[in-house]
């Protein structure tokens, strides 16, 4: 890449990122007290992280279906508070039985 495109790139970038994290500080000077303002802010990782995710589980496989099979039997699982071993083992015996379903039947 050339310089002229890499360097004004890096920039916007490295000041996107700086002013996510400066604006908190200057909005906030005092303690944040409201349980509300705490709440959303201790989600927001989880939410970004969940909103990045999930469409890259859907697409995974060949088909949806199996995906999303293997999306439910992970939520039950871990619902049912299954040890993070059982549901990703849960999650892909789900998902290759429901593939190996589709292929017979299509």
């Amino acid at each position: 890449m050339d310089n002229k495109v890499f360097l004004p790139l890096l920039l916007v970038m490295a000041v996107t990122t700086y002013l996510i994290r400066m604006i908190p500080f200057t909005v906030f000077r005092r303690k944040i007290r409201s349980r509300r303002v705490k709440a959303f802010f201790d989600y927001i990782p989880y939410t970004v992280l969940s909103a990045m995710t999930f469409p890259a589980i859907l697409y995974s496989t060949d088909s949806v279906i199996s995906a999303a099979a293997g999306t439910v039997t992970a939520i039950i699982l871990a619902y049912r508070g299954k040890s993070l071993l059982t549901v990703a083992i849960g999650t892909c015996v789900a998902t290759f039985l429901v593939s190996l379903l589709l292929l017979l039947l299509l």
